[in-house]
């Protein structure tokens, strides 16, 4: 009787995964996607990366600093039914007219597409003044991409304070997902080239509170050495060098990346 529960269970939460799979998937083949964010899939591995942080259609997550919403695009149709996503950034009544340029073009990107957009919250998260995007405990994840590096020049007080915030904000169990430019160990780095190193990053987390739960090699590239002029910005899509060299950053692709998954205890 016992291994027959048993099964039963397994059964049931194999059948959630698949549902939650396909879900995401519909999610990222979606035909309103920007094409030119679709031609980035090979390098930037949606699925496997949410996949990897363990994301569920029924979560409350928070995107930290979505940029140009390139994972917005994905994480607002997947949410949208029986989640929430809650999309931090610049306030459009900051004090800083680069922030309000940020949070218009979000806000013209949200309003673009209602049918994908108009389950999304907004929250402010400024670096390093302004963290006001959920309650304590109220969220299930809190995922950031390729964001850390742009934190580092206010100095390592106020990167852990960022990262205390978004301790604060999960509920016991939830799950800070990053993505960022990794340099070599033992390289030389502070951020300033868009390029950290991993253990830095690790320190830095779990200095608040968290636990390294696993790491992804899935957004790896052992071609990218970190040592180009214009730091990860020569790589593509930038290519800050326009045409010196640049057969020579298209042949080694996008920058490689640590891709950590923490848990709140």
């Amino acid at each position: 009787m016992k291994r027959l529960i048993l099964a039963t269970m397994l059964a049931a939460g194999m059948a959630g995964a698949a549902h939650a799979d396909d879900a995401l998937k519909a999610a990222i083949a979606n035909k309103d996607r920007t094409p030119a964010n679709v031609a980035r899939d090979g390098a930037r591995h949606p699925y496997e990366t949410l996949a990897f942080f363990g994301i569920k259609p029924t979560m409350t997550v928070v995107e930290l600093s979505p940029g140009g919403g390139w994972y917005t695009e994905i994480l607002a149709p997947y949410l949208r039914e029986k989640g929430k996503l809650i999309a931090a950034g610049e306030s459009p009544t900051s004090a800083k007219e680069g922030a309000r340029k940020y949070a218009a073009n979000l806000t013209k990107k949200l309003e673009s597409n209602p049918a994908m957009f108009d389950k999304v919250q907004r929250g402010v998260f400024e670096v390093p003044t302004t963290y006001d995007f959920a309650k304590p405990g109220s969220v299930d994840m809190v995922v950031t991409f390729r964001n850390i590096h742009n934190w580092t020049g206010n100095g390592d007080d106020k990167v852990k304070e960022v990262f205390k915030k978004v301790y604060d904000s999960l509920k016991p169990g939830g799950v800070f997902g990053v993505v960022d430019h990794r340099a070599p160990a033992g390289k030389a780095v502070d951020g300033s080239n868009g390029y950290l190193q991993e253990a830095y990053v690790i320190k830095m987390v779990e200095s608040a509170g968290f636990k390294l739960a696993a790491k992804s090699e899935v957004n790896a590239n052992p071609k990218d050495k970190a040592d180009h002029n214009n730091g990860v910005w020569a790589l593509p899509p930038v290519l800050a060098n326009k045409d010196v060299d640049r057969e020579k950053y298209l042949a080694i692709g996008e920058s490689d990346r640590m891709t950590l998954k923490f848990v709140k205890p």
